[in-house]
C-alpha cells in the first residue's frame, strides 16, 4: 500500500493525503477523517525518513520494548544490545506502552530506520498472519510466544519459558510443603496473555491432586504492578477469605501482595507462604526474600538476538525455543514454609489419617492419646506411649509416628 493507493481509495489527490499526514490545517475535517480511516484500515505505514533512502545498506537492528516500567526487562535488554553490538550491528530501541501495538511500531521503525530485523520484547500472544503482513524483515518474540494465535511453527521465532509448566511447578512446590488452600494472584484468567498461561498452570497443578479450583482464591488484579497486587490482596483479606499460601504470576505482584499480607497482620512465611515467577534482583533483597522461580534473562536476550542475526545473515531460519527456570537453593523456602512441622511425614499418610479421624471420632476418643498442647507455639506433643498407640491404631510406620509436633495451619 502506497500513498497513491490511499489517494485513489479516498478519491483525493496525493498532495491531499500528504497534507493530512503532515497535519496541515488546509484540509476539511470530513476529508481528514476519511483519509485517516483509510490509513488505519489498510495498515499503511508512511515513510518519514526519506533522507535515509540514500543509504545503500543499513546495519540497524530494532528492539521494541512493550511496557516501559517493567523491571524484568533490564537484564534482557542489556544482553540483546551486547550481542547485537558484538556482531557489528547497531541497536535502535523504541519503548511503548502496554496497550500499544508493537508490530505496527516495528513496521514504522523498519521503514524509517531501514532495519535489518526486529526483536519484540513483550507483546501479544495471539498474532495472525495478517497482523505480521506489514513486516518485511525477520523478527523474534522475546519472553513470549504465539500460544493463542494462528501462526504455525516456521512462520515466527520466539524465546521464552514454558509459562504453564513453570506455574505448575511453583504450585507443586507449595503442595509439597503441605498447602491445600492456595490462592492465585493473576492479572486476568482469560486475557490470552502470560497471566492466562500461568493461571492454567495453577489450575492443572490443583487438578492433578484432586483439588477443585475455588473461585474465592483466584485474585485478579487487572494489571501486573505491585500497586495493583497490593490493592487486590488487601480487598481479598477484608473478605476474610482463608488461604495458607499464595502463588503470584510475577515477582512485582508478589512483592505488592506480601506488603498487603503483612499490613493485615499476616506473617510471611509463618502465616502465609508466597511463591512467584521471574527472579528479579530486587526479590532477593526484600524481607523476607521472595521464593521465586528465576527466568534466565540474560540467556533469553542473547538467544533472541542470535536467532535474529542468523536470519539477517541468511544463516538460519525461524526457531521457537523454551528455556528452563531455576529455583535457587538460597531462595527455596524463604517466603514459603512447610505448612506443618512434619518434615519426616508422608503427607499422603497424614491425609489418610485425617480422613480416618473425621469418620471415626468415637473410636478415636476411646483411644485418647495423652500428650501436651502448647497454645503459644500451636503444637501438640504426644507421649512415647501415645506414639506407640498411633503406630498400632493408625497403621503408620515408625518414621511417621516420630513426627509428633503439629503446627496449626
Amino acid at each position: 500500500m502506497t500513498i497513491k493507493d490511499i489517494a485513489k481509495l479516498c478519491s483525493v489527490s496525493v498532495s491531499t493525503v500528504s497534507r493530512v499526514l503532515n497535519d496541515r490545517p488546509d484540509v476539511s475535517e470530513d476529508v481528514r477523517r476519511k483519509v485517516l480511516s483509510a490509513i488505519k484500515d489498510s495498515n499503511y505505514i508512511p515513510n518519514n525518513s526519506a533522507r535515509d533512502l540514500v543509504r545503500t545498506k543499513s546495519d540497524a537492528v530494532g528492539l521494541v520494548v512493550r511496557g516501559v516500567s517493567n523491571p524484568f526487562y533490564t537484564d534482557i535488554i542489556r544482553a540483546i544490545e551486547r550481542t547485537i553490538t558484538d556482531a557489528g550491528f547497531t541497536m535502535v530501541m523504541q519503548q511503548i506502552g502496554t496497550c500499544d501495538d508493537e508490530v505496527k511500531c516495528g513496521a514504522v521503525m523498519e521503514r524509517e530506520k531501514r532495519l535489518q530485523g526486529i526483536v519484540f520484547l513483550g507483546g501479544r500472544f495471539d498474532y495472525t498472519p495478517a497482523d505480521l503482513a506489514m513486516l518485511n524483515v525477520p523478527f523474534v518474540c522475546c519472553s513470549y510466544s504465539n500460544r493463542y494465535g494462528t501462526l504455525i511453527e516456521g512462520e515466527y521465532s520466539s524465546v521464552s519459558i514454558a509459562d504453564g509448566d513453570t506455574a505448575q511447578q511453583a504450585v507443586e512446590e507449595l503442595y509439597r510443603h503441605g498447602h491445600r488452600r492456595i490462592a492465585a494472584l493473576i492479572s486476568r484468567p482469560d486475557d490470552q496473555s502470560i497471566s492466562q498461561l500461568r493461571y492454567e498452570g495453577y489450575v492443572q497443578a490443583l487438578e492433578s491432586h484432586g483439588i477443585p479450583v475455588d473461585p474465592e482464591l483466584v485474585i485478579s488484579t487487572g494489571g501486573f504492578g505491585a500497586k495493583d497486587a497490593y490493592r487486590a490482596v488487601q480487598e481479598k483479606m477484608a473478605e476474610n477469605v482463608d488461604f495458607t499460601a499464595l502463588f503470584a504470576i510475577a515477582d512485582s505482584m508478589a512483592i505488592g501482595a506480601m506488603r498487603a499480607l503483612m499490613d493485615a497482620g499476616r506473617r510471611i512465611p509463618e502465616d502465609c507462604s508466597v511463591i512467584a515467577i521471574d527472579g528479579l534482583e530486587l526479590s532477593a533483597y526484600i524481607e523476607p526474600p521472595l521464593t521465586t522461580l528465576c527466568q534466565p534473562m540474560e540467556e533469553m536476550g542473547r538467544r533472541s538476538a542470535e536467532i535474529l542475526l542468523d536470519m539477517v545473515r541468511h544463516k538460519g531460519s525461524h526457531a521457537c525455543e523454551l528455556l528452563p527456570t531455576t529455583l535457587p537453593d538460597a531462595l527455596r523456602g524463604v517466603s514459603s514454609l512447610l505448612l506443618t512441622d512434619l518434615t519426616a511425614l508422608d503427607y499422603d499418610a497424614l491425609e489418610r489419617t485425617l480422613e480416618f479421624l473425621a469418620n471415626n471420632s468415637a473410636a478415636v476418643a476411646a483411644q485418647a492419646l495423652p500428650g501436651q498442647w502448647n497454645a503459644a507455639s500451636g503444637t501438640y506433643t504426644v507421649t512415647d506411649a501415645s506414639r506407640a498407640a498411633m503406630q498400632t491404631f493408625f497403621n503408620v510406620s515408625p518414621t511417621e509416628a516420630q513426627a509428633s509436633s503439629f503446627k496449626e495451619p
